[in-house]
């Protein structure tokens, strides 16, 4: 989600106590603006309402979605995907259900730069991670 997109125009917005005191809470332990923090909470729940089954998790700079109920990101479950070879085999071999690769694909769609991403920072050749982290002891 951390993708830089042109701004909207400006427009301003009253919080309840409550809910200023929490994204002022929030600004400051992430070191943020509290526009940022409402930004990125705002952005996170309505992708959570049009995709329902989707969640968030990860560091505030770099969260990812996930499909609840199975402990991967969608970026796990569309290369799984693409690798596994059919999705009777998936469903089969894994946990994973249809509704769960339904649910992905969609999101995928909607999103694809972002899992698309994903999907190469883990796919990126051995020799690649060896000259980024030399320091990483091989067996």
């Amino acid at each position: 989600m951390a993708t830089k997109e042109r701004k909207g125009e400006p427009f301003s917005i009253r919080l309840s106590e409550n809910t200023d005191r929490l994204v002022s809470a929030e600004a400051r332990r992430t070191r943020r603006s509290k526009s940022a923090v409402v930004e990125s909470l705002a952005e996170e729940a309505a992708r959570v309402r049009r995709f329902p089954g989707i969640g968030f998790r990860g560091d505030d700079f770099n969260r990812s979605a996930w499909v609840i109920g199975t402990g991967l990101d969608v970026w796990e479950v569309i290369q799984m995907s693409q690798e596994f070879g059919s999705d009777a085999a998936l469903v089969r071999d894994t946990q994973l259900t249809d509704g769960h690769l339904r649910l992905a694909r969609a999101y995928h769609a909607e999103f694809p730069a972002e899992i698309n991403e994903a999907i190469a920072e883990n796919t990126r050749p051995i020799e690649e991670w060896r000259s980024l982290y030399p320091f990483v002891a091989q067996r």
